[in-house]
């Protein structure tokens, strides 16, 4: 009776075992492959391939691996408790973060609530200054209007730098900016009429 010839993958196999520890980056090594190689590695030789092989993740190979040397290092009530305490921090880590999480959605929730209530004060206060002239989309488009281009002189003096206080003179006497405040003011004097 023959028998069957290896297959080239097989002989591959067989060379790379007999040869493991000059085996450094295993990295385009396929993992059925690297299952049937490592696991005659030495504790050395798994942590000199895991440390050359750095554009690829081994632990879905290496792992049962690793907890076995772990179990036959330390024992198996190490390994038991070893384990527990991994479960333990990661509950621990997931907890921390749902709490993080409710906390960051409290305090978008209140900075939600702070920008409708300041919209709300200002579209009560225009209305008390202008009742029923203008629909509110009006007040508000000219609300944000005025927040966009409302500097005042008092404004110019605020700033410490000579250059900024320049820049922003400048600013004011854009011609835009005086087309946009002969806008807003025929907009006042119609709704007052």
């Amino acid at each position: 009776m023959m028998r069957k010839a290896p297959s080239l993958v097989d002989l591959c196999v067989h060379l790379a075992i007999d040869n493991v520890r000059y085996l450094g980056d295993v990295g385009e090594t396929d993992h059925h492959l690297l299952e049937r190689i490592l696991c005659h590695c030495t504790l050395d030789q798994l942590m000199h391939i895991k440390n050359s092989t750095s554009d690829r993740d081994l632990s879905p190979v290496t792992d049962k691996l690793w907890k076995r040397f772990f179990k036959d290092s330390f024992g198996e009530d190490s390994f038991d408790t070893v384990v527990e305490k991994m479960k333990q921090r990661k509950a621990k880590l997931k907890e921390r973060e749902e709490a993080t999480q409710k906390s960051l959605d409290r305090i978008k929730q209140r900075y939600h609530e702070e920008d409708a209530s300041h919209t709300n004060i200002l579209l009560i206060t225009l209305q008390k200054k202008e009742p029923d002239k203008c629909s509110c989309a009006q007040k508000f488009h000219l609300l944000a209007r005025n927040q966009a281009f409302g500097e005042t002189a008092s404004n110019i003096y605020n700033t410490k730098s000579s250059i900024m206080k320049k820049s922003k003179l400048e600013f004011i006497n854009s011609r835009e900016v005086k087309n946009l405040a002969a806008m807003k003011n025929k907009v006042v004097h119609k709704n007052h009429r």
